[in-house]
């Protein structure tokens, strides 16, 4: 059993107004954007999607085609949805940093074969199911800080321990001295 997201009954004017300006205004916050196919997702599968991209500060939309097609044109993201992207797509939209939303999508791709990585927007330009992964891929910023500090602080540490080698030497042949 798939999800179907209002399905229920055709949509109003005024509802898709307002469905499309807050898809223009998630795009407008955004860092980054990545697309998903989520058909033959279950109910509890797309909750769970929900409440990981939660905890990284990211929200998935499930949207029309045409209107997130309207939104992309709006927002001159030169997207053309109806040909480029097939299935029932999902938005998923990154507010914290440019990799969360496709490290979430990747990670629960793995454990979920129906959840399929459709592409993705970063940088003012469109980008590649590939690159989409190799940006999953990448190790987190907290881990590359901590890799730039690491380095930079080696030969400083290198260095205290040559000086406090001197010096534990001064001191043994300053003590021999005195017996």
């Amino acid at each position: 059993m798939g999800v179907s997201p209002r399905i229920s009954m055709p949509q109003t004017k005024e509802q898709k107004k307002k469905i499309l300006e807050e898809l223009k205004e998630k795009i407008d916050k955004q860092k980054s954007v990545v697309f998903v196919a989520i058909e033959g997702l279950k109910a509890k599968d797309v909750f769970s999607l929900r409440e990981a991209l939660k905890a990284a500060d990211c929200v998935m939309s499930v949207v029309k085609k045409t209107l997130l097609d309207i939104a992309a044109k709006d927002k001159k993201m030169g997207i053309d949805v109806r040909k480029g992207l097939s299935g029932q797509v999902a938005v998923i939209f990154g507010f914290k940093d440019e990799i969360s939303p496709a490290k979430v999508a990747y990670k629960f791709s793995l454990e979920n074969k129906n959840l399929k990585i459709l592409g993705g927007w970063l940088e003012g330009r469109l980008r590649t199911i590939e690159e989409i992964v190799e940006l999953a891929k990448l190790p987190s910023r907290e881990y590359l800080l901590l890799k730039v500090v690491g380095t930079v602080s080696a030969p400083i540490f290198g260095f205290v321990n040559v000086l406090q080698g001197n010096i534990k030497s001064l001191v043994y042949i300053l003590s021999k001295i005195k017996k």
